[in-house]
């Protein structure tokens, strides 16, 4: 983990070294080993270090090899072995840096068709004078960049950074604020909720040169061939995991967000295996849990497989909090407002638990969206396609393991059929203006409507690719949300084993993880294995709205700029929103508003202070 942050002044203009190392010094929080700027007349990289593998004990950014090609990345790369062997070279001490450097001298710009893992980088090209970024086939690590007066160019992994440049205004981004009212997070994956600064979506690469800038998707998920017995399936299935884990470990001492469900038990257990003989390595475990607000059952499932792994774990009361709990300066106070939630402070004392034993944790997510389709899905895909021999098999399986009927979805497929389209009707408390001048009906409208995703035996796991709320979460978990020198890591979220996922049939292997399950069976205790999918018991936020505290929420000094977005005149009283699509919408209003008094303006004063170094 690393913060990084370039300029570029594609005019031939000497970087202001001062403002770099202002720019730079903003990402310490980031990166407290290492803080190093470089610059070359046009061009300046400044880079804060967080050593997090045992390869970048000697590692130093901005890098290069010949003082012709730089590099800047904050960047995790996966499959060194392979990897190495197509560039040639056998020095298993190569950092990470110094391979995707390597990887450019032979490949150039096709690198990054050579490279997994999560990455951000940027590689400035002096001979062609072009500058080359991309950003990891999921978007885990986040890129963001802005261009300035006299033709320049800033980037970086951090966006409060770039909001530091004198030449970046707070002007905000009409459309991301009202994505946000409307459904909770940007719609638009290129865009950020301020007019000056874009962000490079998942996937994407970034080329540019004075006359041209470049934007190319150059990955899509396809899925490997799968051929075998059920034994080879799973053990195949074994082995992709492990390798995922595996490189994602690389120190010997991590924290697990170890839930008391099949995903987070099961890396734990992998990444327990892959670290029992290495002497002096550790792992603990913690999660979340309600024992008073209702109901549940999380520390005993998560109990029992602690217990069953011999690993410690720490139950944090989520009952603690109450909404948008400010014990804790730095939770409410975001880069952007998606990522003020109502239960925040449960999210950052989880993370700061996670910290407190290593730089390293490891998260379950997102084996749900990967391994849980619906067996209807994949009866209608077999019909469609003509694969009876698929659908007779895919259906007696189902009956033999749930005794019952399998699901045909004919009711599902009725309601669609005679379902009315619903005017598209969006919180009553937007301003009319504010909707009127972004079109908002239509666009609640458009961005509601689910696209069909049927000629696709995945395609539960499509529709969750093409999730918005990906880039979001994603972008919690980062250093740029936390500020905490930890970096969270997700196996599951690994380029090769979901290609095998893909090749899988969905039935039998992706209904209700019984690959997974099958994978654990001799690792995990039954009670974990047969556990069902269990969803929280009860909405939190019900719960804590009835709570006496709440009126803050509907009574709070408003920001002068609400009123561009909001009439607080028609918002009810939070406590008289009868369904949770309401409460949610209604709190976003008190998070914005939030927002905008308290994070909007935190970096004028250092604005001002880097635009008289200028």
């Amino acid at each position: 983990m690393s913060g990084i942050v370039g300029i570029v002044n594609f005019d031939g203009a000497p970087v202001d070294r001062d403002l770099l190392m202002h720019l730079t010094k903003s990402m310490s929080f980031r990166g407290p080993d290492a803080n190093q700027t470089a610059t070359e007349g046009q061009v300046g990289f400044g880079h804060t270090m967080l050593r997090t593998t045992r390869e970048a004990a000697g590692e130093k950014q901005p890098l290069t090899l010949d003082e012709k090609v730089f590099l800047i990345a904050d960047a995790r790369i996966d499959g060194r072995a392979e990897l190495m062997q197509e560039l040639s070279v056998s020095d298993s001490t190569l950092n990470d840096a110094e391979l995707i450097l390597l990887a450019y001298h032979a490949w150039k710009e096709q690198c990054i068709d050579h490279l997994i893992g999560d990455f951000a980088f940027a590689i400035w090209d002096a001979n062609e004078r072009r500058l080359f970024c991309a950003r990891d086939h999921f978007g885990v690590k986040p890129f963001y960049y802005a261009r300035t007066r006299n033709e320049g160019f800033i980037f970086s992994n951090t966006l409060n950074t770039l909001r530091l440049h004198p030449s970046v205004s707070d002007e905000l981004h009409e459309p991301a604020i009202a994505d946000y009212l409307l459904f909770g997070l940007n719609q638009n994956l290129t865009s950020t909720t301020f007019r000056d600064i874009q962000r490079l979506p998942g996937g994407h690469t970034l080329s540019m040169s004075k006359d041209s800038l470049t934007i190319r998707r150059y990955w899509q998920l396809t899925a490997d061939s799968a051929n075998g017995s059920d034994k080879n399936c799973v053990e195949r299935f074994q082995q992709l995991l492990t390798s995922a884990t595996n490189d994602r470990l690389r120190e010997s001492s991590i924290s697990v967000s170890m839930s008391g469900g099949l995903d987070s038990p099961s890396l734990a257990a992998v990444a327990q295996d892959l670290l029992r003989n290495d002497r002096g390595s550790s792992i603990h475990a913690c999660t979340n849990v309600y024992d008073k607000l209702f109901d549940d059952e999380e520390r005993h499932y998560s109990t029992l497989a602690a217990k069953a792994l011999g690993i410690p774990i720490v139950h944090l009361p989520a009952d603690a909090y109450s909404l948008f709990d400010g014990d804790a300066a730095d939770d409410l106070k975001q880069p952007e407002p998606f990522l003020i939630s109502p239960l925040a402070a449960q999210f950052n004392g989880l993370v700061r638990q996670l910290a407190q034993n290593s730089r390293v944790a490891l998260t379950g997510y997102d084996g749900d969206a990967f391994m849980t389709e619906r067996p209807s899905s994949y009866f209608h895909y077999s019909a469609r396609k003509l694969r009876i021999n698929d659908l007779v098999s895919s259906m007696v399986w189902y009956v033999q393991t749930y005794h019952r009927l399998p699901p045909v979805g004919f009711r599902s497929g009725l309601k669609r059929i005679f379902r009315k389209e619903e005017p598209a009707i969006i919180p009553e408390w937007i301003d009319e203006a504010f909707a009127a001048r972004l079109e908002l009906r239509d666009r609640y409208r458009e961005l509601s409507s689910e696209t069909p995703l049927r000629n696709h035996p995945h395609c539960g796991a499509l529709r969750a690719l093409d999730s918005k709320v990906w880039s979001s979460l994603f972008e919690g978990y980062d250093p740029g949300s936390t500020r905490l020198p930890l970096e969270l890591r997700h196996p599951f979220i690994d380029v090769r084993l979901l290609r095998y996922v893909f090749s899988l049939p969905a039935v039998p292997w992706c209904v209700n993880k019984h690959i997974l399950r099958c994978a654990m069976h001799k690792r995990l205790p039954a009670a974990i294995l047969n556990r069902p999918k269990t969803p929280l018991a009860s909405d939190p936020t019900l719960h804590l709205v009835q709570a006496a505290s709440v009126r803050c929420l509907d009574r709070f000094e408003v920001d002068p700029l609400l009123a561009r977005f909001v009439d607080l005149n028609r918002r009810r009283a939070l406590a008289d929103e009868e369904t949770a699509d309401g409460r949610r919408a209604s709190l976003r209003v008190f998070a914005l508003n939030y927002w905008l008094t308290h994070s909007l303006r935190i970096d004028r004063t250092a604005r001002e202070v880097l635009a008289q170094t200028a």
